[in-house]
């Protein structure tokens, strides 16, 4: 099997990975959108701030380690000492985070204005998936893809069958069964999802113990310093990262009235869920193409198959944009169930948008991965966070949620230029630029002609689809075909 083959295989695998366990948790959008599950849309937005604050806190507990893992495992000799120091660092860190946490919740509520019994739940779910990091990293090391897919997939399997339990049929239960109405509690809904995501993270710890009963616990200072030096400007990228893709929700929260905060945020957050499709393919091939970029960093001339892997994406990208773009208002319906919450569908092409920009910038990112040259992913990524908070903060009183998908388009665009630019002085690969601006520049014209002139117009739309799928086609035909014979034989 090719060096290609094989990482397309793993790429589908780890598509799956991601697609489907994503695709079981996206029917939680139209649950929580359903009319009478959750009592306002307000509830919703106040469910996104607190999400919003989970992924923050995510990013610190990992630290970087996860990359870090991947770079020195392929590069140290002794693989033990690797896994055995990654491993007793995120214990510790993750341990001491949670019992410092627990002591001092109600001043953690108190400041971000979050109810405690909430923040208590949060901690819990913060250790556990902390905790299975290494075991996944490890698994996508070992090349074990299939495992991975399985356990996350379960993973959210779990959350989606609880979430429907508590949600949907714990109600009816109680009020006909006398044993089971000791367990609902009335008004209770946001507590009831974070339990069932909590539920979910234990069993996938439970999964994720042999790992802890095989390795050898051999702690590295050395290795350590190493990997942290290594990681902590992933840290702050990764902080940075995560401003710029759920800040926004924490200050709408901070600077819209009271009145309209929580509203405008479940709005704005559901209507986001629709540029999913976008954020599941680049975090496939993201996953797919990380551990590619270092096993292959010493093979002859691997910036060639890097520029090839990047005209892939884009071309699959773009397709992806204009589909979702031109077919938006016809999936609104089954995604956003509540017509409550379709004011913020004006958004929808910008995040899908932004994201495709993310996607290509995580692509571009192996130049500063590959040369040990992590605290330019650092800078990029600061300079980002600190383009969308002062975007957010000068425009959201007048323009709510819309300057926050625009801030959030205009961060990764700088980002994903900025990457190509030092890249091409530290590490140049030959990227085919008139063929990815190409595929850019027309999927995005279609795109707006499509959804802000023509919009729900499906004889311009599809047409539009049509014509810019010829041009893909007719652009790698010789790729296509070549792909094609490879698969016959």
């Amino acid at each position: 099997m090719s060096a290609f083959q094989k990482l397309f295989k793993q790429t589908f695998i780890y598509g799956l990975a991601t697609v489907l366990p994503r695709m079981l948790s996206f029917l939680l959008v139209p649950l929580y959108t359903t009319d009478g599950v959750l009592s306002s849309v307000a509830e919703y937005g106040k469910v996104s701030v607190i999400f919003s604050y989970f992924v923050l806190f995510n990013v610190v507990l990992a630290y970087g380690m996860e990359t870090a893992f991947f770079r020195f495992f392929n590069k140290e000799e002794d693989k033990n000492q690797v896994v055995g120091t990654s491993t007793i660092s995120l214990i510790i860190t993750s341990l001491g985070f949670f019992v410092l946490a627990l002591f001092f919740q109600n001043q953690i509520a108190s400041f971000i204005d979050i109810d405690v019994k909430y923040i208590n739940l949060v901690l819990w779910i913060l250790l556990l998936d902390a905790l299975v990091i290494i075991p996944f990293a490890w698994l996508r090391a070992k090349e074990k893809p299939k495992r991975y897919a399985i356990i996350k997939i379960l993973n959210v399997a779990i959350n989606l069958g609880l979430n429907l339990f508590f949600l949907l049929a714990l109600k009816d239960l109680a009020s006909n069964n006398s044993m089971v109405e000791g367990f609902y509690k009335p008004d209770f809904e946001i507590s009831y999802i974070f339990i069932a995501n909590l539920v979910a993270s234990a069993v996938t710890l439970l999964l994720m113990l042999p790992f802890y009963s095989k390795i050898k616990y051999v702690f590295s200072s050395q290795i350590w310093k190493k990997m942290f030096r290594y990681a902590f400007p992933i840290l702050i990228a990764g902080v940075a990262f995560s401003i710029n893709e759920t800040f926004d929700r924490i200050l709408l929260k901070e600077l819209l009235p009271a009145d309209v905060a929580e509203t405008d945020i479940g709005m704005y957050s559901a209507c986001y869920k629709i540029a999913l499709f976008m954020t599941l393919f680049a975090t496939a091939y993201r996953l797919g193409i990380e551990p590619y970029f270092f096993s292959h960093s010493k093979s002859e001339n691997p910036q060639k198959n890097y520029a090839k892997i990047l005209e892939f994406f884009v071309a699959l990208g773009s397709i992806i944009l204009l589909l979702v773009v031109v077919f938006a208002d016809l999936l609104k319906p089954h995604i956003v169930r509540s017509e409550a919450y379709w004011e913020a569908m004006w958004i929808v092409p910008i995040v899908l948008l932004a994201n495709f920009c993310l996607g290509i910038y995580h692509n571009l990112s192996v130049w500063y991965k590959i040369t040990d040259r992590t605290k330019f992913g650092a800078y990029i990524s600061v300079i980002g966070a600190l383009i969308t908070l002062a975007i957010n903060i000068f425009f959201i009183k007048e323009y709510s949620y819309k300057a926050s998908a625009i801030a959030t388009l205009v961060a990764y665009s700088v980002m994903m230029f900025l990457s190509y630019y030092f890249g091409r002085k530290y590490y140049p690969i030959p990227y085919n630029l008139k063929k990815i601006g190409l595929y850019l520049s027309v999927s995005i014209l279609f795109s707006i002609l499509s959804f802000y002139q023509f919009r729900e117009n499906y004889l311009v739309g599809v047409p539009l689809l049509i014509v810019f799928l010829g041009i893909i086609y007719v652009s790698e035909k010789d790729q296509i075909k070549q792909i094609l014979n490879r698969n016959e034989h």
